[in-house]
């Protein structure tokens, strides 16, 4: 009896996963000796390195998870750490026979990967993206986030992952920190205490974000969207070259100055081979209590790029126009995505518009273009 109870245990503790690396602890070959004496469980675990962040919460769930078997009164954990060869397998299985260092989203990945993407800094690209990347993982989406605007990196801060946060490394691999149930990575993360500049240029950042796409386990993933640096520079032309496929949404401000420089980066991700799926019009007019309508950055600039990009067989739609919010500023500032903390705003509502969108273009409309209503 001792021994089924024993199995029974084994089960439920087998059946708790990983936070970082979200599979079960079973799968990940991390159970040890696992007994029952009497009425007390005593359960072994792995974890796959010193110092595991996730370590507190792997054990408070395995304990968690034991007590709650019928017969069991009292639990003891005992943790330990993986070999070097079994950590070498982990990470194997982990690259489920992919050779190392070799990127896993490839033409016939079925993760699709949307670069985000402007003319000129200022117009809101990374809340914009930092939101998407939110509202998508509300909808049960597996979500990745490559912060790959090395120099003014805001992704962490964004989605509130702490300062000094790094990613947990296996051997080779790296295991992004979660937010909001977002997978997310960021040069922010490597920084020592007292940087804050990251003066690269050409070549340190074709191999950073090369990295960033090879080295760092996202495990399986429905979208992994992508934060561009604005412009059209080095990193754009490095993401041209290693995901000719990818799919590209413009953001720019309605204003003329950021429309005209906007339809260059989404002609030059053209060029490429990827494909513009819409544009998004940020801090667009915002409504004042009294219903005085307030166009600080005037109007008519998204359309104006969304029509400019369009062409006769392949039209490129205008997703939203997302207003000027108080709330979205606040939000980011303080690392809660307005789609979670203020969803009514109308900034979250347009947001949300686009995750819809974008959500619907990959359940249901493979191979199409998107056709949403312009707002």
């Amino acid at each position: 009896m001792t021994g089924d109870l024993a199995d029974v245990v084994r089960r439920a503790v087998g059946a708790v996963t990983d936070p970082e690396l979200r599979r079960p602890l079973a799968d990940l070959d991390m159970l040890r000796d696992i007994t029952v004496d009497g009425t007390v469980a005593h359960v072994g675990i792995a974890l796959t390195i010193v110092g595991c962040p996730a370590a507190t919460r792997i054990e408070s769930d395995v304990h968690a998870a034991a007590a709650a078997v019928p017969g069991i009164e009292a639990v003891e954990v005992a943790v330990g750490v993986m070999t070097p060869e079994e950590r070498r397998a982990l990470t194997e299985r982990l690259r489920d026979g992919r050779a190392p260092r070799q990127m896993p989203f490839g033409p016939d990945s079925l993760t699709r990967v949307i670069a985000v993407t402007s003319g000129k800094g200022g117009v809101g690209k990374s809340s914009l993206t930092a939101n998407l990347a939110v509202a998508l993982a509300a909808r049960g989406r597996r979500v990745g986030l490559i912060d790959a605007d090395v120099h003014g990196f805001s992704i962490p801060g964004l989605l509130g992952i702490a300062p000094g946060t790094q990613p947990t490394r296996i051997d080779d691999l790296m295991l992004p920190p979660v937010a909001h149930d977002v997978k997310a990575i960021s040069i922010g993360m490597f920084l020592r205490d007292g940087e804050s500049v990251v003066a690269w240029r050409g070549p340190m950042l074709h191999r950073t974000v090369q990295q960033f796409l090879t080295d760092v386990f996202f495990g399986d993933l429905d979208v992994l969207l992508i934060d561009m640096p604005p412009g059209t520079g080095d990193i754009a032309i490095t993401l041209g070259q290693l995901l000719p496929h990818a799919e590209v949404l413009v953001v720019t401000t309605p204003q003329e100055a950021a429309s005209d420089v906007a339809i260059r980066s989404g002609l030059v991700a053209r060029q490429t081979g990827q494909r513009v799926i819409g544009v998004v019009e940020n801090m667009a007019a915002l409504t004042l209590p009294d219903g005085t309508v307030l166009d600080l950055f005037g109007s008519g600039g998204g359309q104006a790029v969304a029509d400019a990009l369009s062409q006769d067989a392949d039209p490129v739609p205008l997703l939203a126009s997302v207003p000027l919010s108080p709330a979205l500023r606040t939000g980011g500032d303080a690392g809660l995505p307005i789609v979670l903390g203020d969803p009514q705003d109308p900034a979250a509502r347009a947001i949300l518009a686009v995750a819809d969108a974008v959500d619907q273009a990959g359940r249901g409309l493979a191979g199409r273009r998107l056709s949403v209503t312009p707002r």
